[in-house]
């Protein structure tokens, strides 16, 4: 049994710890661009709801959300930990790319994004947001911060770490915006495409957590104070966030492939039933043209056109 001091000096430990790891970051170099950003959300959509063309709530729910899920990464334990381990570092990058990023994604509508194309400094967006510039520009962002020289200098300078962490919302925000933005996307980039663009993203992240699942070198030094402190082998550390990683990409790409099938069937029962209702008004409207409509998000405006008498050509 322990004598009383080493009970003491345990307790003493245990407090600190818990107290180092409640502790959080407040960087306003990446905490502030964040809360524009959320401010000016809350204003387009107070301003479309006046003229009549309100977002609907769960989108302003998933935009608000992906916010949310981004300042807690960069304002909580998490963030903390972050500079001391690369594996909740690892973790702090998920969060932000891949769920926080991602349903920013699914909060916006072509009204919210209209004001900002406007603008010569977004107006290439649409480019940006190509399947075919989407998915290199976001492979070279990750693997570039990644590279030891780069991602080491972004842990000794707030300046460079927030630059890397606004890289990863941006470039998340702008891989996503192909599979679930509003923004019109090539007629080929149907559900085929779609799951090979799926393919590719996740694939490039499993090749990075497989760098750090198999690397006998302990490609980021800087974290050895951290690691020493919560006494774990640097090795084990970059292991365990390939594993993070790993995980992480596994499942979203799961979720993905559901989330592609079930809007794939839901489309082509969509599809069924307009041309079916067209038929029934004595009109003529080809699959094709049903499949252009429903692919862009104007189904309902289709079937209403149905409905007054006029499948439309366009």
């Amino acid at each position: 049994m322990l004598d009383p001091s080493e009970r003491g000096g345990s307790l003493d430990r245990a407090t600190s710890t818990l107290a180092h790891i409640g502790s959080g970051t407040y960087g306003p170099l990446q905490l502030i661009p964040l809360m524009v950003g959320a401010g000016a959300y809350y204003a387009r959509t107070r301003t479309l709801a006046v003229g009549g063309r309100p977002v609907p709530l769960l989108r302003q729910v998933a935009f608000l959300s992906g916010i949310a899920v981004i300042l807690l990464s960069l304002a909580s334990p998490v963030a903390h930990l972050g500079e001391e381990l690369l594996l909740a570092h690892m973790a702090q990058h998920l969060l932000m790319v891949d769920v926080g990023a991602l349903l920013m994604v699914l909060g916006l509508t072509g009204p919210v994004l209209a004001p900002l194309l406007r603008r010569r400094l977004f107006a290439r967006l649409r480019t940006l947001a190509h399947p075919l510039v989407a998915v290199p520009l976001w492979l070279v962002g990750l693997y570039a911060w990644h590279l030891p020289v780069l991602y080491q200098w972004t842990l000794t300078d707030e300046g460079v770490h927030a630059l890397m962490h606004a890289s990863f919302i941006s470039l998340g925000v702008l891989v996503w915006l192909p599979l679930l933005g509003p923004l019109p996307q090539p007629a080929w980039f149907g559900s085929v495409a779609k799951l090979g663009y799926i393919v590719a993203v996740r694939l490039g992240g499993t090749v990075l957590a497989n760098v750090f699942l198999w690397s006998e070198i302990v490609l980021y030094p800087a974290y050895a104070e951290g690691e020493a402190l919560w006494g774990i082998a640097p090795l084990a550390d970059q292991v365990a966030a390939g594993s993070i990683m790993m995980i992480e990409e596994s499942v979203l790409t799961l979720a993905l492939f559901a989330w592609l099938f079930l809007r794939w069937a839901s489309q082509q029962e969509e599809e069924q039933r307009l041309v079916e209702l067209a038929g029934d008004r004595g009109l003529t409207l080809s699959p094709e043209r049903a499949r252009r409509a429903v692919a862009a998000g104007r189904g309902e405006e289709l079937r209403e056109r149905i409905g007054a008498g006029d499948a439309g050509q366009g």
